[in-house]
């Protein structure tokens, strides 16, 4: 692993935060931010390198070969990151998603528009497989973001145990939003009020399935990257396309819920014309913050050029 300082690291946290801020947002991913910010393949390898072999080297050669062997240092940087961001963001963010949700999402929007480019550049070859995986993960994520949520709520241990597996799974995948594979699944009620309600067993259930499923997706991940990079790329860069979808700022909701404080927020919505809404004013305003996200992307790109140069 690269040798760093203090600086590199609170530069892991803020992208950290970023990926925090991000996953408190329903429909953006975590992973396409780690993407965007340059750490996507350096957390699979870390997260792919902990296994029982690399416990037992405390036993061995002591906790700091064992901490390094992990990358250590890197992995606590990011998850502060992630924490210092959802526990101080999340309450911003929900108020913004329900005050002010064309200007959310027409941020987001811009911003994940900008990362296909990004991700798409780091594709040294496009085959014609490359092409045709790019579409099909194109279709698969577009096909997500439309399926209906199930109504029906299930909070049997063994049903979250495979719903944290799959979210966490999701929640890495770029494109793909962990929390909206939870609606999807009809876990994300039953998920809240387990937070709510502090059900530490249910809890500790999720947690130990999204760490089985993280551990064994990242090792696919990365054995992928590392045999058929262009090809995984291209079929991320699908996914990321196809969830545009989800993130389309106008929308028009079919059904809603009731959150764990009682409030109805929507469940089930469908993309619809800006123009069906009224208001110059806010649809200028949006369009402004689209063309910001989409800047944040390009200068992050400059900004990662100019810091591998030095």
């Amino acid at each position: 692993m690269q040798q760093r300082n203090l600086i590199h690291y609170l530069v892991i946290t803020l992208k950290g935060m970023a990926m925090g801020a991000a996953d408190v947002v329903p429909g953006v991913s975590g992973g396409t931010i780690a993407f965007i910010s340059g750490i996507y393949e350096e957390l699979l390898t870390s997260i792919s390198g902990i296994k029982f072999s690399s416990i037992r080297l405390i036993k061995e050669r002591g906790f700091k070969v064992f901490w390094k062997t992990i990358n250590g240092n890197f992995l606590v940087a990011l998850v502060i990151g992630i924490f210092i961001s959802i526990l101080s963001l999340a309450k911003l963010i929900s108020w913004l998603l329900e005050n002010e949700p064309i200007l959310v999402w027409s941020f987001f929007f811009g911003l994940v528009l900008a990362s296909i480019l990004f991700i798409g550049k780091q594709i040294t070859k496009w085959s014609i497989l490359a092409v045709l995986l790019f579409l099909i993960g194109a279709v698969i994520a577009y096909y997500i973001t439309t399926l209906q949520p199930l109504v029906s709520e299930n909070s049997s241990p063994l049903f979250l145990f495979i719903a944290g597996a799959l979210a966490i799974c999701a929640m890495i995948l770029p494109g793909i939003s962990g929390s909206f594979i939870l609606v999807l699944l009809g876990a994300y009620k039953p998920v809240l009020d387990a937070i709510h309600d502090r059900d530490f067993k249910l809890l500790a259930i999720l947690g130990a399935g999204a760490i089985i499923g993280l551990l064994s997706f990242s090792k696919v991940l990365k054995w992928l990257f590392n045999h058929y990079k262009n090809l995984t790329l291209a079929l991320l860069t699908g996914f990321i396309l196809g969830s545009l979808n989800k993130i389309w700022p106008w929308k028009e909701t079919l059904t809603w819920r009731t959150n764990s404080h009682g409030v109805k927020v929507p469940f089930n919505e469908q993309s619809i014309s800006p123009f069906s809404f009224q208001g110059d004013a806010e649809l200028t305003m949006a369009i402004v913050l689209a063309i910001i996200g989409f800047a944040v992307i390009i200068i992050l790109e400059k900004v990662a050029k100019i810091s591998a140069s030095h």
